[in-house]
């Protein structure tokens, strides 16, 4: 996939970073963070660029990758307060803390173009799944939220993870029932470590939503 990008470059002594956000907003796409339940609602092309993010953001160890989703448009269903969200590799250490500070200096950003590897996204998240039944797994992604902020914590093949479960959603979402009439549909979900007890198996749910006027959406094969 090609990911159209905006990079940034800046400095908080004595370190300088590098943070990248998609060029263009995911409208139709929102995310409120897991208390204890979170939601993700996207239409075909936010989660389809949500896929191309996360594995952009599994191969990119010194690269925070920013997803502003309050700047899309609220849907009409749904729960909690609209988070936008961040994507970084543990070994960063990104406090999310510091985050604020770090956005305020986003002023003048140059564009980026790269394209993802989904062959090798799918091999790493195949990985990760063949080791996620043994008792000592500990590769789950970590989670917080901080002024209106999720952020996830991982490794290559946790995020390669997530990547493929996201493109399964932009794939299979536009087929569930109900979707036609302008209805969600759980399609997957995100796992995380330390879930924060909703008695959920996934700890932030991701559903396909169309958006609005639903008369312009037809199902594949309807």
């Amino acid at each position: 996939m090609r990911l159209r990008l905006t990079e940034f470059r800046p400095r908080t002594r004595p370190h300088e970073h590098r943070v990248v956000q998609p060029r263009h907003t995911l409208r139709h796409t929102s995310l409120t963070a897991p208390e204890p339940i979170g939601l993700l609602l996207g239409d075909h092309d936010g989660l389809n660029r949500l896929a191309g993010l996360f594995s952009f953001a599994a191969y990119s160890r010194h690269t925070i990758v920013h997803v502003p989703l309050r700047d899309g448009i609220p849907p009409d269903e749904g729960w909690g307060e609209h988070v936008d969200l961040v994507l970084a590799h543990h070994s960063y250490g990104l406090r999310p803390s510091k985050w604020p500070e770090l956005r305020r200096t986003l002023k003048a950003g140059t564009p980026l173009s790269v394209r993802t590897d989904e062959a090798r996204t799918h091999k790493d998240a195949d990985a990760w799944r063949q080791r996620h039944t043994r008792a000592d797994f500990r590769d789950e992604l970590r989670h917080a939220t901080h002024t209106r902020t999720f952020f996830l914590f991982g490794s290559r093949d946790a995020f390669a993870r997530a990547a493929v479960n996201f493109a399964y959603a932009a794939g299979w979402g536009p087929r569930q029932k109900g979707v036609a009439k302008g209805h969600s549909a759980m399609v997957t979900g995100i796992w995380l470590k330390d879930e924060p007890g909703g008695g959920h198996p996934r700890e932030v749910l991701v559903c396909f939503k169309p958006y609005p006027p639903y008369a312009h959406f037809k199902r594949p094969g309807g």
